[in-house]
């Protein structure tokens, strides 16, 4: 979401460098780029006139230590600021006893309100809630079947009543079912609108009055920008917010909305929708996005994602394997499904500390890991536990099952063994060593160090020339 603010507020901060000092002038010449910066990524006028204004102050009363630059100087403070302009924020869902805890839903149509509620549910059992999916949104065509799909899908159950038009009685019927049913989470996904009305705000007003809903959450799409932020005053005016999900994190959006709704509405962004999937959802923490806007990583999130994935028995098996070189192209098979489970491989590489920049103007194709994923099960058992007896005729063989060329599975071998290595000398250290050593091969993966395998088809094949057809023989057999 915010590679573009990113991009400009290190260009920023580079251009600091190598300056002995922080002046009024070096200061002044900075907040109107930063401010250039802010309102180019649709941050709120207003706020991003307080941001600068704060952050001048108090970049002018710095005490610059000897050892620091400016431009680390710049980056702590603009860091504390973003923290300050996004928080405090608690994501914590405060939970009653006896329940049930009542979530009530609001948002408009197409902000992802529904799935959100799928999401939250799927988090919630994760912990050890036992929630209850309620389908109140009784205007829009095929919202109930929506829930009942997404409620399958998680494994949560679905409150229904398809021959009621009363939201009101359906949410307070749906609470009476969630205590008879031991239910100790209760999610309202109440009707939207394409746009705000008063029969809507009436509607939701009337709900959270009969049923004392303990947290009520909005839901918004981040791809809206301003008219998100205009969205959430109106909403908290009318039901009094305790905190907005904002949808969509992980588009193409500027991201001014994230950085403007607590300012403009004092309601904080509480949770964040990073994908599609029904685990695709995380808690909103103001000092990581801060940090991965200013290019810092989030190893905290990164940690999160892959303690998701931990399976301790498969880990103690890798790490033998690991300390005695052992790890086969089926070990690699499986951590390359788990990163795939993880999110986007661009993404992941990002939250990495240092990577911001190793990763501008990189192309990271996370297409190239179910490619890579083709060409290792194409492999008979024996050739993935040692890929040193794929021979020419082996190589076509597998080249032919996964659709690509054979040089693409010479590349992929060749640089198996390096990794192997890697993996061998990993072994022991610290989860942030690790890391470090990570983004050697991440750097590889991003800089296209591993093989791009080409989609091929049997038509491709047909259009070749004979001439061109005897050279890939030629280059086969070398």
């Amino acid at each position: 979401m915010f590679d573009a603010l990113s991009h400009r507020l290190n260009d920023v901060f580079r251009n600091l460098r190598g300056r002995g000092r922080i002046t009024e002038d070096n200061v002044k010449d900075v907040m109107e780029e930063i401010r250039t910066a802010l309102l180019e990524a649709d941050v709120n006028l207003e706020v991003a006139r307080a941001f600068c204004t704060s952050v001048h102050e108090k970049a002018i009363g710095a005490e610059v230590i000897r050892t620091l630059k400016p431009a680390e100087v710049m980056v702590k403070i603009v860091h504390d600021e973003l923290v300050r302009l996004m928080g405090p924020v608690d994501p914590k869902i405060p939970f009653v006893s006896p329940g049930p805890t009542v979530l009530l839903m609001a948002g408009l149509q197409g902000s992802g309100k529904t799935t959100t509620c799928g999401k939250i549910a799927k988090m919630l059992l994760e912990r050890a809630k036992r929630p209850l999916l309620v389908a109140a949104d009784l205007k829009r065509p095929a919202a109930i079947d929506q829930l009942d799909v997404i409620g399958g899908q998680v494994g949560v159950p679905v409150y229904t009543e398809r021959n009621h038009q009363n939201a009101i009685k359906v949410c307070r019927n749906a609470i009476q079912q969630a205590r008879k049913t031991d239910r100790d989470v209760v999610i309202l996904d109440t009707a939207g609108r394409l746009a705000i009305d008063d029969e809507l705000m009436g509607e939701l007003a009337n709900v959270a009055s009969t049923t004392n809903p303990h947290q009520v959450y909005l839901v918004l799409d981040a791809m809206t920008g301003q008219d998100a932020v205009h969205t959430a005053k109106v909403f908290n005016e009318r039901l009094e917010l305790d905190g907005v999900i904002l949808t969509k994190f992980d588009s193409d959006t500027r991201g001014g909305a994230a950085l403007s709704v607590k300012q403009v509405t004092g309601k904080p962004i509480k949770f964040i929708g990073v994908g599609e999937k029904m685990d695709a959802i995380e808690e909103f923490h103001p000092d990581r996005i801060a940090g991965r806007i200013l290019g810092m990583g989030d190893i905290a999130s990164l940690v999160e994602q892959a303690q998701k994935q931990y399976d301790a028995e498969e880990a103690a098996k890798l790490e033998a394997k690991m300390k005695t070189g052992t790890f086969s192209l089926d070990d690699f098979l499986v951590q390359l499904r788990s990163m795939k489970k993880m999110g986007s491989l661009k993404d992941l590489v990002k939250k990495i500390p240092g990577m911001g920049d190793m990763m501008d103007g990189a192309e990271v194709d996370d297409e190239e890991i179910a490619r890579m994923e083709a060409v290792i099960l194409s492999m008979t058992p024996k050739e993935r536990e040692n890929p040193k007896i794929i021979d020419t005729p082996r190589r076509r063989r597998i080249a032919r099952g996964a659709g690509c060329d054979p040089s693409d599975v010479s590349q992929l071998v060749k640089q198996f063994e390096p990794m192997r290595n890697m993996m061998k000398a990993m072994s022991g250290r610290s989860l942030t060593q690790r890391l470090r050593m990570s983004t050697q091969f991440s750097k590889a993966l991003a800089g296209g160090g591993l093989p791009k395998l080409k989609s091929s088809s049997s038509a491709s094949r047909r259009s070749l020339s004979k001439k061109d057809k005897r050279k890939r023989r030629r280059k086969d057999r070398r």
